[in-house]
C-alpha cells in the first residue's frame, strides 16, 4: 500500500477496483475464505487463470442457488403481505358496516 508524503494511504487505481471486486463479491455472499483463495491464486499469474475460472464458475452456481431460495421466499412473502391487505380491507368493511 503505497502512502503518500504525509503518511496516508495513497491508493491505487487497481487497488480501488480490487476493493470494489471485493464488495460486489461479499454483498454475492463469496466468503472471505473464497475471496483470500481467488487472491492468492490471481497472485500467481497466469498459470492459475484456469483454476480461477473454475472457481468462479462454481460459487456462480452456488449464488444462482441462492437466488432461487431468495425468489421463493419473496414470493411467499409477497404471499402473506397480500394476505395481510386482504385482511386489513375486510377489517374497514366491516368497521363501515357496523362501526
Amino acid at each position: 500500500m503505497n502512502r503518500n508524503k504525509s503518511g496516508i494511504r495513497d491508493y491505487t487505481e487497481e487497488d480501488c477496483r480490487w476493493v470494489e471486486f471485493i464488495k460486489c463479491m461479499r454483498y454475492a455472499g463469496l466468503s472471505i475464505e473464497i475471496l483470500i483463495e481467488y487472491v492468492g491464486l490471481f497472485q500467481k499469474g497466469d498459470k492459475t487463470l484456469e483454476a480461477r475460472k473454475e472457481l468462479l464458475i462454481e460459487e456462480r452456481k452456488q449464488l444462482i442457488a441462492r437466488m432461487e431460495v431468495m425468489k421463493k421466499t419473496l414470493e411467499r412473502l409477497d404471499y402473506k403481505v397480500e394476505r395481510y391487505e386482504q385482511a386489513v380491507v375486510v377489517k374497514e368493511m366491516r368497521e363501515r358496516q357496523f362501526g
